[in-house]
């Protein structure tokens, strides 16, 4: 597969003649356009989807008759619904981070796309250090989020953001821990690198590697669901005692941005999962046996779709948990689970 400067190179006349300094710029944002552009239908698909999932889940009909043939329709006028409404800023807002916020927060879930191996040249950046990024990156959302309740001078976006912030930062240590199995397994922090040593087909993958990794990926799940907030870690918006949370204040195209980063981070943690313990864009078979005729960012797709499919089946199957039993689980559970996995990793990999 040919990357983005050969493409462009091929495609566009006069592209070989451009300056230096334009050749070396233009990839970056064709991979930023495409990218961007993945990401919104991804986010359509995916509230289209989870429309279905909860109206199977609760018996419910409208999602079926509602917008054309399965209600393919409605998820579209709702995204015009966002960009035609007024954008409403609070007078005692503070307008600079209140307009900042949502962009800051999308920042966070964009970037992280960049290092994600979609396929075998599929993939923007191989850096050496990209589960590094990835986490680092992370961490724009949560300075996002709290920069929109603070900014929102409103109680509940504050409480929200608050809660947003804690949650997340406590779950990343459990996420960040249990991964540390599969790095300790490849020895590499390249995406690119790990999902080459899951090669061979399903028993090579990561999750069948040894006793640990089932239990690694089960608290690297549980820890993402937290990060994003879905349910039943959805409490910085819950609607029962702070309205929405931290963009109570939001609307239109602004509130928009908040639901895209919310879904675009479903994807990049389901993504991330797939590439470290289920092969990534890789064959389940071994290709001696089956060759692979799905081309691999189309498995890699529905690997990660599986994934979002259970976190959107929990959410409309289990109740919101308290802010003690969210502090418990993280702190108590798989904080301690997680080390002890990553001990026996290490004694595996050495012995």
């Amino acid at each position: 597969m040919e990357s983005i400067a050969q493409l462009l190179q091929r495609f566009i006349p006069g592209y070989g003649a451009l300056p230096g300094y334009a050749q070396a710029l233009i990839p970056p944002l064709a991979s930023c356009v495409i990218i961007f552009a993945c990401m919104c239908v991804a986010v359509l698909f995916a509230v289209w989807l989870e429309r279905k999932v909860s109206a199977h889940i609760q018996d419910r009909l409208g999602p079926m008759y509602v917008g054309g043939w399965h209600g393919w329709a409605q998820t579209i006028a709702d995204a015009i619904k966002l960009l035609l409404k007024e954008d409403i800023v609070p007078d005692s807002a503070d307008k600079t981070l209140f307009k900042m916020a949502p962009f800051v927060v999308f920042l966070g879930a964009f970037a992280a796309f960049v290092v994600i191996p979609f396929g075998a040249s599929s993939v923007v950046a191989d850096l050496n250090i990209g589960l590094l990024y990835i986490f680092g990156v992370g961490s724009l959302s949560v300075i996002g989020i709290i920069m929109a309740g603070w900014a929102s001078n409103n109680k509940y976006s504050l409480y929200g953001g608050m809660r947003a912030a804690a949650q997340i930062v406590s779950y990343e240590i459990p996420s960040a821990i249990s991964i540390m199995t599969v790095i300790i397994s490849v020895g590499s922090l390249s995406m690119v690198d790990i999902v080459n040593a899951q090669q061979g087909g399903i028993l090579h993958w990561h999750i069948f590697r040894n006793v640990f990794m089932p239990i690694a990926f089960i608290i690297y799940f549980i820890a993402s669901l937290a990060e994003v907030n879905r349910t039943p870690f959805d409490i910085p918006e819950a609607e029962s005692e702070l309205v929405a949370g931290y963009h109570t204040e939001y609307s239109g195209m602004r509130f928009a941005f908040f639901f895209l980063a919310e879904y675009a981070n479903m994807f990049l943690v389901a993504g991330v999962a797939t590439t470290l313990f289920f092969g990534g864009w890789t064959w389940i078979f071994p290709t001696t046996l089956v060759p692979q005729f799905i081309p691999g960012p189309i498995l890699f797709f529905l690997k990660t779709l599986v994934i979002i499919f259970i976190q959107m089946w929990l959410r409309w199957s289990l109740p919101r948990l308290r802010v003690d039993q969210l502090m418990y689980l993280s702190w108590k559970v798989l904080l301690p689970f997680s080390l002890v996995i990553v001990l026996g990793a290490g004694w595996l990999a050495v012995y």
